[in-house]
């Protein structure tokens, strides 16, 4: 069974400051309550996060994940699971410069739950599980991101 969605929000900050808070996946605790920890497993010759373990909570069970991330700075980044329970993750984070110090953050996703899960994940769990994993993500990042005093 798959999940999929994508969400759109315009922030009160520049693209650059969007992509820095999107782009720092460990830091991803400080504004996305459902991720329990992570742990940086690799990192490029540039010093981005590249293989990152998430424990996340998924509404019905905590799982760990390990997420390989590209970039495209400042237009976007992806991620796509590498090893964990769910039988496939693909994600993305595209901004837009808007001008006067505005960016539209769109966040797409897929997650296949694979049979386990899928047997779980059921009904009104789906529509939870697909809120949290996607529709509010831009929410969210918009609000750590404007909460931050500008630099």
């Amino acid at each position: 069974m798959a999940i999929t969605g994508s969400a759109s929000v315009v922030i009160d900050a520049p693209i650059e400051t969007v992509y820095a808070v999107a782009a720092d996946a460990g830091g991803a605790p400080r504004w996305q309550p459902e991720i329990k920890g992570t742990e940086i497993l690799e990192k490029d010759s540039e010093g981005r996060q590249i293989k990152v373990l998430m424990e996340t909570d998924i509404k019905v069970k905590t799982i760990d994940v390990v997420m390989r991330f590209a970039y495209d700075e400042p237009n976007g980044l992806t991620w796509k699971q590498e090893s964990g329970p769910l039988k496939s993750v693909d994600g993305r984070w595209e901004f837009e410069d808007l001008g006067d110090g505005r960016t539209n953050a769109t966040c797409s996703m897929t997650v296949d739950l694979g049979r386990a899960l899928g047997m779980i994940v059921r009904g009104p769990v789906v529509g939870a599980v697909r809120h949290q994993l996607v529709e509010t993500m831009p929410e969210k990042l918009k609000r750590f991101v404007e909460s931050q005093p500008s630099g």
